[in-house]
Protein backbone atom coordinates (compact mmCIF):
# COMPACT_ATOMS: atom_id res chain seq x y z
CA UNK A 1 0.00 0.00 0.00
CA UNK A 2 1.41 3.35 -1.00
CA UNK A 3 1.30 6.10 1.60
CA UNK A 4 3.20 8.83 -0.23
CA UNK A 5 1.69 12.14 0.82
CA UNK A 6 -0.13 10.62 3.78
CA UNK A 7 -3.40 8.80 4.04
CA UNK A 8 -6.88 10.12 3.31
CA UNK A 9 -8.25 12.93 5.44
CA UNK A 10 -10.99 11.25 7.45
CA UNK A 11 -11.84 14.22 9.66
CA UNK A 12 -12.60 13.76 13.32
CA UNK A 13 -13.39 10.32 14.69
CA UNK A 14 -16.88 11.35 15.80
CA UNK A 15 -17.91 11.87 12.17
CA UNK A 16 -16.91 8.25 11.43
CA UNK A 17 -19.38 6.76 13.91
CA UNK A 18 -22.51 5.39 12.26
CA UNK A 19 -25.75 7.17 13.05
CA UNK A 20 -29.39 6.56 12.16
CA UNK A 21 -30.78 8.80 9.42
CA UNK A 22 -34.09 9.31 7.62
CA UNK A 23 -34.20 10.51 4.03
CA UNK A 24 -36.41 13.57 3.49
CA UNK A 25 -36.98 12.58 -0.15
CA UNK A 26 -38.06 8.92 0.04
CA UNK A 27 -38.48 8.24 3.77
CA UNK A 28 -35.84 5.50 3.83
CA UNK A 29 -34.31 4.78 7.25
CA UNK A 30 -30.62 3.84 7.18
CA UNK A 31 -27.34 3.97 9.04
CA UNK A 32 -24.81 6.41 7.69
CA UNK A 33 -21.56 8.08 8.54
CA UNK A 34 -19.52 11.11 7.63
CA UNK A 35 -20.31 14.77 7.36
CA UNK A 36 -22.71 14.47 4.40
CA UNK A 37 -24.43 11.07 4.40
CA UNK A 38 -26.32 9.99 1.30
CA UNK A 39 -29.48 7.88 1.14
CA UNK A 40 -28.54 4.47 -0.30
CA UNK A 41 -32.01 4.11 -1.84
CA UNK A 42 -32.51 7.34 -3.82
CA UNK A 43 -29.01 8.88 -3.56
CA UNK A 44 -30.37 12.11 -2.02
CA UNK A 45 -28.29 14.10 0.45
CA UNK A 46 -31.45 15.57 2.01
CA UNK A 47 -31.27 13.43 5.14
CA UNK A 48 -31.78 14.17 8.82
CA UNK A 49 -30.66 12.39 11.95
CA UNK A 50 -33.30 10.06 13.36
CA UNK A 51 -34.42 10.84 16.88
Amino acid sequence: MCTVGGGPDLGDLESLATKDYICSECGNKFKGMGKRPMCPSCKSRKVKAAS
